[in-house]
């Protein structure tokens, strides 16, 4: 073969960060027929690098969003801190946030039981080679 492809290289520093000034990782509002920003927030820290208060630095982002009707915006995605929020559609401020067990690289899904709404993630992990991957759905209910 002339060319092959041997997968992608990342550009990062010697204790294995992005080499490049943070945010590592946003979650954006854009207004489709304009292309406008109506906000844009980091999604994801490093826990390493958040207990030494570089806090809100964004991660890679492995899934996407759910937004209910309700006007929430639920996500995990992010692998390193495992984290599972939802926030509100509009603004893009935090409302509530959980760990999982594992990291969350999937987009949720929501469902209704008995006219109670659920949101489910798959949390799986695998793109932190620093931590332990696994297997689990976590449900949660949609207060209202």
């Amino acid at each position: 073969m002339k060319y092959h492809f041997t997968g992608y290289k990342r550009l990062l520093d010697p204790e294995g960060y992005p080499a490049v000034a943070p945010p590592w990782g946003t979650l954006n509002a854009i207004k489709l027929n304009t292309g406008e920003y109506v906000w844009k927030i980091p999604l994801g820290e490093y826990p390493d690098l958040a207990a030494k208060g570089m806090k809100n630095t964004g991660t890679e982002n492995y899934g996407g969003p759910l937004v209910t009707a309700g006007g929430l915006l639920l996500i995990g995605a992010t692998n390193f801190d495992k984290k599972f929020r939802a926030f509100d559609k509009s603004t893009g401020a935090l409302l509530w946030e959980t760990t999982l067990p594992f990291a969350g690289n999937a987009t949720p899904a929501t469902y209704e039981v008995n006219g109670r709404q659920f949101v489910v993630i798959a949390a799986g992990g695998g793109k932190d080679p620093r931590s332990k991957s696994g297997g689990v759905y976590v449900a949660f209910a949609v207060r209202k």
